[in-house]
């Protein structure tokens, strides 16, 4: 059966609290977790920011960009592991529209069977 493969964004902000050395084991085991269940496109780490309101009395935090192309189930997985991992503030998981030359939306197909 063939599955369906969407293009995918999601935004990770990790305390600082953690420290660098902490946000990066973070970041790192997020990206490993994609890389297992997922392709990853992209990891754009945006470094410490300012946030524009304080988060659970945090007014500073590591973000973090990955773009990958996943089946429609594995989103939600991930949106789990960031609501119960400790350090992480925020995150945000998006499914990009892509667009081919016509307008019209295009999706991946991926021929594996399940």
């Amino acid at each position: 059966m063939e599955k369906l493969q969407y293009d995918y964004e999601s935004v990770l902000v990790v305390s600082s609290k953690l420290g660098e050395e902490g946000a990066k084991k973070v970041i790192d085991y997020f990206k490993g977790v994609i890389e297992r269940h997922a392709t990853l496109n992209s990891v754009d780490d945006w470094g410490k920011r300012v946030l524009a309101y304080e988060i659970r009395k945090e007014s500073e935090g590591y973000y973090v960009l990955f773009n990958f192309t996943s089946d429609v189930d594995f989103p939600a997985e991930l949106d789990r592991r960031y609501k119960i991992t400790d350090g992480v503030l925020r995150s945000l998981i998006i499914k990009k529209d892509e667009k081919d030359e016509n307008g019209a939306k295009s999706v991946k197909l991926d021929k594996t069977e399940a």
